[in-house]
């Protein structure tokens, strides 16, 4: 009796493995599936001056990835290599399982990666449906620029992304500032037939709190819609507010990383400034 027992709870304890076995074998394949960019070992010099050093990270589908550091510690650099801006000395770029050697922004945007940075790089003189369609406008079969579609498509895009402004015929120099941060935003989704990523330079830097919100919520609507996005930002509360892991530069190296909800200001600062644990997970 007590043989069969345990021949039992043997085969019951193998089944409960096997099972434990194939949980976790799917959950690495759902990580693998969903895993977007992967950088490894990326390295960058100007001059003698070693900006980025060994850097390696990656990013999911539907991640908010912040990254930071004080001035001077890598991050501008790191995301212009990601964005094809410039060309890194070393280092693998893989991109949805794919390992690309020449990466140009022309190219990042093909594979669907958007950059906003701080200047936000909008044309004030001209209205808000002219800035989303600059150099990819609609035209009629005459061959006219077909504004009426365009300010339709434009409405409709603002509003499914609960942007809000008075018309898409005023021009961008008369917008709030953040509400021209929005609509940097919107544009980088908008252009990009396939956005993927989507790299925000200090999307609230200047703005007051109502509009920091408005931008913030806007980050949380790109997540929910699956895309992905690096936040770079100096201001903790709003790094700790929407991401869900954070990289923490200094000196061109990547020194911490940490998960947002296991962390908070005081642990960043420690590590931004070289103090206290680092390389906490």
């Amino acid at each position: 009796m007590a043989a069969t027992q345990f021949a039992a709870s043997f085969d019951g304890e193998q089944e409960n493995m096997y099972q434990r076995d194939e949980t976790t074998e799917l959950t690495v394949r759902n990580h693998r599936a969903d895993l977007l960019v992967e950088m490894q070992d990326i390295c960058k010099s100007f001059g003698g001056v070693r900006a980025l050093n060994n850097i390696t990270f990656s990013i999911h589908r539907g991640e908010i990835l912040a990254l930071v550091g004080d001035n001077g510690a890598g991050k501008s650099t790191l995301i212009k290599v990601l964005a094809g801006a410039l060309i890194r000395d070393h280092g693998d770029m893989i991109i949805e399982g794919e390992m690309v050697k020449t990466h140009t922004p022309r190219s990042a945007r093909e594979q669907g990666i958007e950059t906003v940075y701080q200047d936000l790089a909008l044309f004030d003189q001209l209205d808000v449906t002219t800035n989303f369609y600059f150099g990819r406008e609609i035209t009629t079969k005459l061959g006219l620029l077909d504004k009426r579609e365009m300010s339709r498509n434009v409405k409709l895009f603002l509003e499914e992304f609960g942007i809000v402004i008075k018309s898409v015929s005023q021009r961008v120099g008369t917008l709030s500032g953040g509400q021209r941060h929005s609509i940097a935003i919107g544009r980088a989704v908008y252009v990009n037939r396939n956005p993927k990523l989507i790299i925000l330079d200090e999307p609230t830097a200047g703005l007051g709190v109502e509009q920091s919100r408005n931008v913030l919520q806007l980050i949380r609507e790109l997540k929910k819609r699956k895309l992905a996005v690096i936040l770079i930002s100096h201001n903790m509360d709003h790094v700790l507010a929407v991401s869900e892991r954070i990289l923490v530069l200094r000196s061109g190296k990547l020194v911490a990383e940490k998960r947002t909800e296991a962390t908070n200001v005081e642990s960043l600062l420690q590590a931004m400034l070289g103090k206290g644990n680092e390389d906490a997970k």
